[in-house]
């Protein structure tokens, strides 16, 4: 009530209290209103998982049998999969490894074995045995490239790319036995490519090369030189390094 007096006071008294009554006016109506309540932050919501990963290119590949794909195409979704923070922990390891195995690009298969975290690796013995390989390659242990193959009980995805791998593998031995001997005994080329003596001695009939009986010694044919072809260095070396390793 005194309020309301005093405000209708100031506005007859003139121009010059008007403007006061108008501001009296007006914090006489804020009073009587309620506080504003406090705005309220959202919550952001949190951003969504990343897609799982897409393997089936990998699975394609198994399934066509092109094993020779099989390390870059891991390579690159790898790097893909990495780079969009998906965890690696289901990654195929043990295809992606020996795919650089049968490549026989080991200090790509080295590097990869030194990525994987270890309890992945302590998870996965089929991961240790392709390792197992990987390490008879690198210290040119033939034999033991054979025994570590045929001596764990593969899964059924990779059986039958390790088999490829083997026979990949003992292809490109008796190239190099090839290229390196005139004359080899059975024995030893047995050694160098897993086998017994006589289905070494059948593998490399077959071959073209020629069998003394007498002194299970087997001759070697030469393959023919092809016309202007370079030289490819890193085949050179491996040959170099397979004749000092036999030789010694």
């Amino acid at each position: 009530m005194f309020y309301s007096f005093r405000i209708l006071s100031l506005s007859l008294s003139g121009n010059k209290t008007s403007k006061a009554a108008r501001i009296l006016l007006k914090s006489h109506n804020l009073r009587g209103q309620n506080p504003r309540p406090p705005t309220s932050h959202r919550r952001r919501s949190p951003p969504p998982p990343p897609p799982p990963m897409d393997l089936s290119a990998v699975h394609a590949a198994l399934s066509a049998k092109s094993y020779s794909a099989i390390a870059t195409l891991c390579d690159d979704l790898f790097l893909q999969v990495a780079s969009r923070g998906v965890a690696t922990d289901d990654w195929p390891y043990a295809v992606h490894l020996l795919g650089h195995l049968y490549l026989n690009d080991l200090n790509s298969a080295r590097f990869l074995w030194k990525t994987v975290p270890q309890e992945v690796k302590d998870a996965h013995p089929e991961l240790g045995a392709i390792w197992k390989i990987g390490q008879c390659l690198w210290n040119r242990d033939y034999a033991g490239v054979y025994t570590s193959a045929q001596g764990f009980e593969w899964g059924p995805e990779i059986s039958d790319f390790v088999t490829a791998f083997l026979e990949s593998y003992r292809k490109r031995i008796f190239e190099l036995l090839t290229s390196a001997y005139t004359t080899i005994s059975i024995a030893d080329v047995a050694h160098f490519m897993g086998m017994s003596e006589e289905d070494a001695t059948n593998y490399a009939v077959q071959n073209g090369w020629s069998l003394d009986v007498a002194t299970k010694m087997l001759t070697v044919r030469k393959q023919k030189p092809q016309t202007n072809q370079k030289l490819d260095a890193s085949k050179l070396q491996r040959l170099t390094e397979c004749v000092f390793h036999l030789e010694h």
